[in-house]
């Protein structure tokens, strides 16, 4: 992982660009002023002056965080990548005092769908077979169930989705590379592969996802999870069947029966 992120560009960085921009508007609409922020990101450079006083550390397995330091800790573009996403995620809900805020930005399972698809086909078709190229992420509702298993109350989980195009298929992996989010599996296939495989690939792209203007499109979805470290003082859920009005009532609809 280390190597991969070794080879980026500043310039490629724009993905936690916009993270970094997504947390700051988020945390402008918080009804809170935050005093001991943290930060865990790949890094460090995208957060210089982002949050005034923040301690700022690599996604280590280990994270360098003191239990208890922190209001609110931003975990940013490197869930994706842990091996233990819900070991990290319990990291940080130690690190925050009570009441405390996490916020965790990561790329979901539909990041780079069109690519996944181009190499699929290409793949099958020249080597016969399949092999791990781009690696798996997280679904929005499983990453969501992630908080409530790390102990975090009132967990939110919703999706940013961005689109960026490229002159061609070359153009973008050159992009993953200087980003530093090309493929660190262990299983991935390591032995070189036929020129051909690329060029079929992107015939496939450009069949299924090409542009009006001849450029190929890539999705990306950011991922935000929101979650709090409990706290008596927080809102808790009604208990089920003390509810004091009937739903139909409270929007003063009739109440229609199902068939039996």
């Amino acid at each position: 992982m280390a190597a991969h992120r070794a080879r980026r560009q500043q310039e490629a960085l724009f993905l936690h660009q916009m993270a970094r921009d997504e947390v700051e508007d988020r945390l402008s609409m918080v009804n809170r002023t935050f005093t001991a922020p943290a930060v865990v990101s790949p890094f460090a450079e995208i957060w210089d002056g982002a949050l005034g006083g923040a301690t700022c550390v690599a996604d280590d397995d280990v994270l360098d965080l003191q239990p208890g330091a922190h209001d609110v800790v931003i975990h940013a573009m490197g869930l994706h990548w842990a091996n233990d996403p819900v070991g990290q995620l319990i990291q940080c809900r130690r690190a925050l005092k009570e009441d405390g805020l996490l916020l965790a930005v990561m790329l979901g399972g539909q990041t780079l769908q069109e690519l996944r698809v181009a190499l699929a086909g290409a793949e099958t078709e020249v080597l016969g077979g399949l092999s791990p190229r781009i690696a798996p992420m997280g679904e929005v509702r499983d990453l969501g169930a992630l908080l409530q298993r790390a102990g975090f109350a009132l967990p939110v989980a919703d999706v940013v989705p961005l689109t960026a195009e490229y002159r061609d298929l070359m153009h973008l992996m050159r992009e993953l590379r200087d980003m530093g989010e090309t493929n660190a599996l262990t299983s991935r296939l390591k032995r070189p592969v036929p020129r051909r495989l690329f060029h079929r690939a992107e015939e496939i792209y450009r069949q299924h996802f090409e542009t009006e203007t001849g450029r190929l499109p890539a999705s990306f979805e950011l991922i935000c999870l929101t979650g709090w470290s409990p706290s008596e003082s927080q809102q808790k859920p009604l208990r089920p069947g003390s509810a004091q009005m009937r739903l139909a009532d409270a929007l003063k609809v009739p109440e229609t029966k199902l068939p039996d």
